[in-house]
């Protein structure tokens, strides 16, 4: 398995307590999610129809601002799972460090992968791989800057999974040019992330091959029945977006006290820079909440944005002890 945020059964394992004890804050997941009302009893008990999926297409189209064609998947991992057999194995560039999932699964179906850190560094690249914002530091590029890239590689991949709230980032509006290939996550910015839900966007005749391999129900009646309907509340999705930059002005003048220092961040999480990222994540797991850490950055820590108030009350406590 590779390394994730999420993995609160290891947290249980370590430090003990009930899953609805812990606060975890070790993923990029809104923990204030879209309201999720009644779900009718058909998307429980029938087959999603083509009209529907259709639907949930266009509702997507909307939020993202695009006409580009669109295909609903499983969440953003599926599309990543099914990159591989877009085209023929050649060579894969990644611009990291970024989420781990690229390479591993570029690697294990026989891609020559290799992870640059500069974006001039992706060209002559047969499939070029950009998460933007960057997954986990935040780093972005700007939407001309990507555009370059499409004459020098072969297909670019642009993850957008947590550019919700920061739609000027976006490259869907541009997603119907050839060669280039969105990826957006659905349960993240919506904090929905067990309903399993993301899209891909681009031109006709990729997102054709995609639909064709994802079968003809790939994603559930009651994602489709919560997405149409969340997709298109523009309300709550300015609303979100607003809260959540002030959350993140927040967090940060939270952990200031403790001499963290801000590495990079999204409007979902912030990535700091700790004398001791293990120690770290100890000391707020002993008070049940669980932060991310990594491996080959051992002064690295990741948190994601309280929720609700006694969540923010909470970790105030912990972190002036």
């Amino acid at each position: 398995m590779r390394e994730h945020g999420g993995n609160l059964d290891l947290a249980q394992q370590r430090f003990g307590g009930r899953a609805e004890d812990w606060i975890d804050l070790s993923t990029g997941i809104n923990r204030l999610p879209y309201p999720v009302e009644e779900v009718g009893e058909r998307a429980w008990t029938a087959l999603p129809s083509r009209a529907e999926i259709e639907t949930l297409h266009q509702a997507a189209q909307h939020a993202y601002r695009t006409s580009a064609a669109v295909v609903a998947l499983g969440g953003a991992q599926a599309a990543i799972q099914l990159l591989p057999q877009l085209a023929p194995r050649g060579h894969a560039r990644i611009l990291a460090p970024t989420y781990n999932e690229y390479a591993g699964v570029l690697s294990a179906a026989g891609w020559d992968v290799q992870e640059v850190g500069e974006l001039d560094s992706l060209t002559g690249a047969d499939l070029a791989i950009v998460v933007n914002p960057n997954n986990p530091d935040g780093g972005c590029h700007a939407p001309k800057d990507l555009l370059a890239l499409l004459p020098r590689v072969g297909r670019l991949v642009i993850d957008e999974s947590f550019a919700d709230a920061v739609p000027n980032l976006s490259l869907a509006p541009e997603a119907d040019r050839p060669g280039l290939l969105i990826l957006r996550s659905f349960g993240k910015f919506y904090g929905l992330a067990g309903l399993r839900l993301g899209f891909a966007l681009g031109n006709s005749s990729d997102i054709g091959k995609l639909a064709a391999m994802s079968g003809p129900w790939p994603v559930s009646g009651a994602a489709i029945a919560i997405g149409c309907r969340a997709l298109r509340d523009d309300v709550w999705a300015a609303a979100t977006s607003a809260r959540l930059a002030r959350d993140c002005v927040r967090l940060d003048d939270m952990v200031e006290a403790q001499g963290w220092r801000l590495v990079g961040g999204t409007p979902l999480f912030r990535l700091y820079e700790t004398p001791d990222g293990l120690a770290a994540q100890e000391k707020l797991a002993r008070s049940q909440i669980w932060s991310r850490v990594f491996a080959q950055k051992p002064t690295w820590l990741r948190l994601g944005l309280p929720g609700s108030e006694s969540e923010w009350t909470r970790l105030a406590k912990i972190l002036a002890r």
